[in-house]
């Protein structure tokens, strides 16, 4: 059995007014994963944490790495999350919260 792990993530690049938000949203969400992520007020990066079993959440972040396709993610910082960054969130889901 793999073990959950939460993952706090910033993608740095062409991520805000491009649909990065929505898409990381869906990849997780079809993952089963849970969490949130959101824009960042400096207007180049987006915030986002992940939190379930370590490959699912590994293999997400290196998805969300490429984005769609008007994105572009220069910069990807990464680090373990806590359990109260996960609870800006909504248990059991991942979802959307307001820009930092």
């Amino acid at each position: 059995m793999i073990a959950n792990v939460i993952r706090h993530v910033v993608f740095r690049g062409r991520v805000q007014g491009v649909g990065f938000r929505d898409f990381v949203l869906e990849e997780a969400a079809q993952q089963g994963l849970e969490g949130w992520v959101r824009n960042r007020a400096d207007r180049v990066s987006v915030e986002a944490v992940f939190s379930g079993p370590g490959d699912v959440v590994a293999t997400v972040i290196e998805v969300c790495r490429m984005g769609p396709p008007a994105a572009r993610v220069d910069a990807l910082d990464q680090r373990d999350g806590t359990t109260q960054e996960l609870a800006l969130g909504q248990p059991g889901s991942f979802v959307r919260v307001p820009t930092l």
